[in-house]
């Protein structure tokens, strides 16, 4: 008698939407796609921009590895004309069912609080439905809550409403290792993309100008080895700040920092493989004035401690003055620009080749 066949178990699949920084939509799909290959797919279109959407099969907990991503979330549809409508049993079993998978991600802890974000949020069906989860979930409403439930309209146009729930307490582009944050730090996922379109290497030798709070320095390492890597700021709070997440990301032994001017610095010439900076865009952080002195002499010290055909991978948002000094260099070629959207500041980043 032949032996009874076992029926392989189904693989979840999940319908998921990438929070990105706008203009690294690309990056960050292909980190997705290269991260997960087969096991993720676009579904259509987020319908905005600083969005990718997709399906993924598998373990939801590996979403929460990605590194140029600012948050994700499970998404679901609901074909009702209102939220109202979340508070029948069977939609409302649904919307359980996908905060349910969420908090599986995390230990119990991690998760106190909730908030839904949504049109209307302070209106009685909102109100209404914020008493309802928090009586069965256990947790406590809260503006800014460990459990984000947005509730919104299909940005494709189409009928009902979508419930997206993040994977993750907060947002991932928040890192563990940032024990001491500055006024101006550069946001971690963006810094991960910039350490990506340096075309990283094992063997680069790899400078951060300004270094600050240390995150592009970080991000390069969270991305694999390098020859050497170094920062340098002038700026003794700056490095101090810098020693304190460095040793929290746990690379003391890898990274060196220096005390010195950016524009003179203590590097030979023609030994520096990848350079990286954010630049002060003269609003936080210094002034117009300032920086009409400072880039054309960064410009300057980095083409003299650059390899032939080295990159010069920075961020900034004084684009005029920027751009106007390259189109009169001699020593740096433009090879791309990304105009990204943060927190209603649109700065760009500029990929240059050492001519």
């Amino acid at each position: 008698m032949p032996e009874p066949q076992l029926s392989e178990p189904e693989i979840p699949v999940y319908e998921c939407e990438a929070e990105v920084a706008e203009g690294l939509e690309g990056i960050a799909w292909r980190e997705l796609k290269t991260t997960f290959d087969d096991r993720i797919e676009k579904a259509g279109t987020s319908g905005r921009k600083a969005a990718v959407r997709f399906r993924y099969t598998g373990n939801p907990f590996h979403l929460l590895k990605l590194q140029t991503v600012q948050a994700v979330y499970f998404v679901r549809h609901y074909p009702i004309p209102r939220p109202k409508a979340l508070l029948g049993d069977q939609h409302f079993k649904a919307l359980l069912a996908q905060i349910a998978a969420v908090r599986d991600l995390a230990p119990a802890e991690a998760y106190r609080t909730f908030t839904i974000s949504a049109a209307g949020s302070d209106s009685s069906v909102m109100m209404r439905l914020k008493e309802e989860l928090g009586a069965k979930i256990g947790l406590t409403a809260d503006q800014e809550g460990d459990l984000l439930i947005r509730l919104r309209r299909p940005v494709d146009g189409s009928e009902g409403w979508e419930s997206l729930i993040r994977l993750s307490p907060r947002p991932l582009a928040t890192r563990a290792w940032r024990v001491c944050n500055r006024e101006g730090a550069l946001n971690a996922a963006v810094a991960h993309a910039m350490a990506v379109l340096s075309r990283p290497s094992e063997y680069d030798v790899f400078l951060n100008l300004m270094c600050g709070s240390g995150t592009l320095l970080i991000e390069r390492l969270a991305w694999g080895g390098a020859a050497s890597i170094v920062g340098y700021d002038r700026n003794k709070e700056a490095l101090e700040c810098a020693r304190q997440n460095i040793e929290a990301a746990g690379y003391s032994e890898q990274i060196k920092l220096r005390e010195g001017d950016v524009t003179d610095l203590d590097v030979a010439a023609k030994s520096v493989d990848v350079i990286v900076a954010d630049l002060p865009f003269g609003n936080l952080v210094g002034s117009h004035t300032d920086n009409v002195r400072l880039y054309p002499a960064v410009l300057t010290e980095a083409a003299r401690v650059a390899k032939p055909g080295a990159r010069f991978v920075l961020i900034t948002g004084e684009i005029h003055l920027l751009e106007d000094l390259l189109e009169e260099s001699p020593q740096w070629k433009s090879e791309q620009v990304i105009r990204v959207g943060l927190g209603g500041l649109h700065p760009r980043i500029y990929v240059l080749t050492r001519k």
